[in-house]
């Protein structure tokens, strides 16, 4: 099981970025997936997670309607769109799953046990 992240660069504050998340190992047809982020002195933290099996999203509030995740299960492939991003959004990227967990919720309440490498995003002028 792997997850390989990318799409992460530097964007002007109000700008937007997708990140890609391209999965081997598994299908994107019942675990949930989820990306989280980890800025420079600070905790990792859920920005958004989906159930593959129904579709169903979980969003913090300090993302809702900024941050869309989506799949592409052609693709084996996991994104998370962001606009209107923020200098706070900053951080490193990660993709994440949980074989056997199914619900976005509790995928974005716990730490996964398989990671994506990181993408580094940056929000500057």
């Amino acid at each position: 099981v792997q997850l390989q992240a990318s799409g992460g660069g530097l964007v002007q504050p109000g700008g937007s970025l997708r990140l890609s998340c391209v999965a081997s190992g598994f299908t994107l047809d019942r675990p949930a997936v989820g990306w989280f982020r980890q800025a420079p002195g600070k905790e990792l933290e859920a920005v958004s997670c989906l159930s593959t099996n129904n579709d169903i999203t979980h969003y913090p509030d300090f993302v809702k309607g900024r941050f869309t995740i989506s799949t592409d299960k052609a693709k084996n492939t996991i994104y998370l769109q962001m606009n209107d991003l923020k200098p706070e959004d900053t951080a490193i990227y990660y993709c994440a799953t949980e074989l056997g967990l199914s619900s976005s919720y509790a995928l974005c309440h716990r730490r996964p046990r398989t990671w994506g490498q990181g993408t580094l995003v940056t929000v500057s002028s």
